[in-house]
């Protein structure tokens, strides 16, 4: 017996049937009409085939204009990374609402996504990985450590991610070595969360600068809005009040003294002077004497 009739397949191997398939994998697959196993992930897939990440970190998807934009001239540059319906929806009973009937979710690349379709794109690169749907905490990471380096990701939001992810693995140095950091730049990136709500807000509208706004996170919360005033009043000093130009312009000019005027040697002659020969008689005194 040849080993393909052992595996109860033929020789192409065109019979071969996936094993291991969960029972609540199978009921999904019935419920949805998706298939479970055995078929090649596509590489393109149509736009309405995807659904937005909901554990996705980003409150506010930003210059979404500029990238639409990007997608239109220069393309699609890198896939997006996305987790079949089906592997999402077994790890995520309860977090299915707005999936719609769409395929894949998306893991990262929402703000690609959303670009997309406000640049009336057909199509969409993608790459299958069911293992990034494991668990909400591996979602949310995922998703930060793609966010990690991007100066686009809100400050406030970032905090917020990490801080979840300080709850899920237990403190903040599990957190950095998952993310290939120092265990002070989770802190120092934590520290936002110790601010007031009122400079929480200042900090997402960008009044309140995040350099500063970390190192008042970790003052006393009655000590802090002194401090953010400053802070602020130190970018934006009061401007100081000028003269109108118009009001210059219109000033009288200070009298200046004369200039005074150029004499030739040659041409001078001294004043005349009463000479002591007698009354009335003049002499003048030349450059040769008299």
């Amino acid at each position: 017996m040849s080993k393909a009739d052992k595996l109860g397949v033929s020789p192409s191997f065109a019979r071969a049937q996936p094993v291991g398939i969960s029972s609540r994998r199978t009921a999904i697959a019935e419920a949805t009409g998706a298939p479970t196993s055995g078929v090649v992930p596509p590489s393109e897939v149509p736009i309405e085939a995807l659904a937005h990440n909901p554990f996705n970190l980003r409150e506010d998807l930003t210059e979404l204009d500029e990238l639409a934009a990007s997608l239109t001239v220069r393309g699609q540059l890198q896939p997006l990374a996305v987790a079949t319906r089906m592997a999402f929806m077994e790890a995520h009973p309860g977090h299915t609402d707005g999936l719609g009937r769409a395929p894949y979710v998306v893991i990262d690349g929402n703000r690609r996504l959303a670009a997309a379709q406000r640049a009336g794109l057909r199509t969409m690169h993608i790459h299958v990985n069911d293992s990034l749907s494991t668990s909400a905490a591996d979602i949310l990471e995922s998703a930060l450590i793609a966010n990690v380096h991007r100066v686009d990701v809100a400050p406030m939001d970032q905090a917020r991610a990490l801080q979840e992810l300080v709850e899920v693995h237990g403190s903040q140095a599990q957190v950095a070595k998952r993310l290939g950091k120092t265990p002070a730049w989770v802190s120092q990136r934590l520290t936002l969360l110790n601010l007031t709500p009122e400079l929480q807000d200042k900090v997402e509208t960008g009044e309140l600068k995040v350099e500063p706004a970390r190192r008042i996170g970790r003052l006393p919360q009655e000590d802090q809005a002194p401090a953010a005033e400053e802070a602020v009043n130190a970018v934006n000093p009061p401007r100081q009040r000028t003269r109108p130009a118009a009001a210059q312009a219109q000033a009288p000019a200070q009298a200046q003294p004369p200039a005074p005027a150029w004499v030739d040697p040659a041409a001078y002659r001294p004043p005349a002077t009463a000479s002591p020969c007698g009354e009335g008689t003049r002499y003048w005194s030349g450059p040769g004497g008299v």
